[in-house]
């Protein structure tokens, strides 16, 4: 059995800079470490946000 790590990205509306951490975490680490992100408040997915790690 695995035993990963867990880390959470937090931020105040999970909209966006919580969820692009989110993305890269998975992204890197994401064989060794489960990786999630919240907000204490849901605004839904910032279409900035998705543009931006679009041109990553």
């Amino acid at each position: 059995m695995e035993n990963k790590k867990t880390i959470y990205f937090l931020c105040t509306g999970n909209s966006c800079r919580s969820q692009m951490a989110e993305a890269w975490g998975k992204q890197y680490l994401g064989d060794k470490w489960n990786v999630y992100s919240a907000g204490i408040e849901a605004h839904g997915v910032n279409p900035n946000a998705i543009k931006a790690m679009n041109e990553v």
